[in-house]
């Protein structure tokens, strides 16, 4: 009997459900569900690749614009090459500078085979103009990183000026220094 006051003095008017925790629990189930499959739909939505969204088109019987499109299209996504001007240069800087001597290994960067069979084919013109340009190079400024990314965007438009003069094809997309030292 002093069991049962002591539980009816307890009641604090709180009465107990059953299933309450198993409704909250599928609820939550479903919540989780949901959000889980929005997540899925959402990352094969922005993860897909283009050349799915192509192949279903084509799957469709869309047809390309036309060959000349399509082979441009396949230029641009070529891999790059990267081409490296061998052996390195090596340039008496002007004199009065801190550094006599600047001595430079450089890799052009490409998607066109015909650029790299020009540059190889022309590689004495191509050498002279680039010797030139380092020669004439001050040594101060070449100890800034401002200076040699000037010397880059130089020899990036010697480069293109070489190959439309001489009737080159393709473009000279980048030029990195593998190499660069001054003396």
């Amino acid at each position: 009997m002093a069991t049962a006051r002591l539980d009816e003095s307890t009641d604090l008017g709180i009465e107990k459900q059953k299933g309450g925790k198993r409704r909250l629990i599928i609820i939550v189930a479903v919540v989780a569900a949901v959000l889980i499959a929005a997540g899925g739909g959402a990352a094969w939505y922005f993860l897909r690749t283009p050349d799915a969204t192509a192949s279903v088109a084509g799957a469709k019987g869309k047809k390309a614009k036309g060959a000349d499109s399509a082979g441009k299209a396949e230029v641009a996504q070529a891999p790059p090459i990267y081409h490296p001007l061998d052996p390195p240069f090596v340039a008496n800087l002007p004199p009065g500078g801190k550094a006599k001597m600047l001595q430079a290994a450089v890799r052009i960067q490409t998607r066109d085979p015909a650029l790299v069979n020009f540059l190889k084919q022309n590689d004495p013109m191509v050498r002279h103009h680039l010797l030139s340009l380092f020669g004439a190079q001050d040594a101060a400024n070449l100890m800034t990183r401002a200076g040699r990314d000037q010397l880059q965007a130089d020899v990036q438009a010697t480069l293109a000026r070489l190959v439309q003069d001489n009737g080159g094809e393709g473009t000279v997309e980048a030029v990195y220094f593998t190499q660069f030292v001054l003396q």
